[in-house]
């Protein structure tokens, strides 16, 4: 005769109740935990890059960074709301969808932005403005948007988990650049094995949720198809519309970036503190989805773009062998390729 699970609390014959699982719940707050410390040594090194008096330009005349809150909590919240409402999907399943549009950028867009040789001192304003005005947005935004499925209020926010991941954020960051000033040899060095770090743990970090996660895979095709388009739809129309009120190419790779990539374990904080077991069946694995495509997307470009790189490395050669001169886009190329690129004076490289 068939016998009561090992797990059951309440058995009588062969009824049987056995308590949910909290797996998906604890793994994801072992990996946040990981996450958190782990990040924290790679913004070390990613501080190492930062210019103070460039940072303090960037945020005296804060353009990009007007430019990046517009698409943070403009674009990406009513995009998460178009495509919930264009694929139909089920009510809490929208909801997922517009709380991942309402997140602020995640520390990710900065080690991918060292790779891209985009702007580093905008990058890292960028993800600290918007994640200390996400403490205001986010609320307004998820009002906004999920009361088409939820009533207000249901949604928990949670603040001291925002502030933690602020701090790990902004601490990491300044000690780089104290280090960057009193010790610049050993900050080079710090700033190559942390790039390298940073890169390799953002997809270690994919790859492990989707392998650990429990029936990660066995979700609803609509939000495959949704997280696999949705990353590639912010960082489109991120980097046009940087390009659009005329921003420098090296910026708009930067403003795409912020733009694109999300702070998915917030995402998964919220959702466990909002929603029942049952609902988070539905929903949890959303954002380890949208994790998955923005990396692939981050790849993508840094692949590209190291393979560009490579082929104008080539065009200097050649133009030298043969001319005996360096032309002169390929010599402002590789300028910006050594340099981040001072605040003051910038604008004048539309064509980068």
């Amino acid at each position: 005769m068939a016998t009561c699970d090992a797990a059951a609390t309440v058995c009588s014959g062969t009824d049987c109740l056995v308590p949910p699982s909290t797996y998906n719940q604890t793994l994801s707050t072992v990996l946040s935990a990981v996450i958190t410390v782990m990040m924290a040594i790679v913004m070390f090194s990613m501080g190492c890059t930062v210019d103070a008096r460039k940072l303090w330009g960037h945020l005296k005349r804060p353009w990009g960074i007007i430019i990046g809150f517009l698409c943070q909590f403009g674009l990406m919240p009513l995009i998460a709301f178009l495509l919930a409402l264009a694929f139909d999907v089920l009510p809490v399943q929208a909801i997922v969808i517009i709380i991942m549009g309402c997140c602020p950028g995640g520390s990710g867009s900065n080690i991918i932005c060292y790779w891209l040789d985009g702007d580093m001192d905008l990058s890292i304003s960028m993800t600290a403005c918007s994640s200390i005005l996400a403490l205001g947005m986010m609320p307004l935004c998820l009002l906004i948007y999920t009361t088409v499925w939820t009533s207000g209020g249901t949604i928990t926010v949670p603040y001291d988990t925002m502030c933690i991941t602020l701090a790990s954020l902004l601490i990491p960051i300044a000690a780089g650049m104290i280090a960057k000033t009193k010790f610049p040899n050993f900050a080079k060095k710090i700033l190559k094995i942390g790039s390298i770090f940073g890169f390799l743990l953002i997809v270690i970090i994919a790859v492990v949720g989707g392998v650990l996660y429990q029936s990660s895979w066995e979700i609803d095709p609509t939000l495959w198809i949704i997280g696999s388009i949705y990353p590639f739809i912010g960082f489109g129309l991120g980097f046009l519309l940087a390009w659009f009120v005329g921003q420098p190419l090296y910026r708009c790779r930067t403003i795409a970036l912020e733009t694109g990539i999300q702070n998915a374990s917030l995402c998964s904080t919220i959702v466990q503190l909002s929603f029942s077991p049952e609902e988070l069946e539905l929903m949890f694995a959303f954002p380890l989805i949208y994790s998955i495509f923005q990396i692939v997307a981050a790849i993508l470009a840094v692949g590209g773009y190291l393979c560009y790189k490579k082929r104008c490395s080539r065009n200097v050669g050649e133009s030298v062998s043969e001319d005996g001169e360096v032309q002169e886009d390929i010599q402002k190329y590789r300028s910006r390729a050594q340099d981040n690129y001072g605040f003051e004076g910038q604008e004048m490289d539309r064509g980068k």
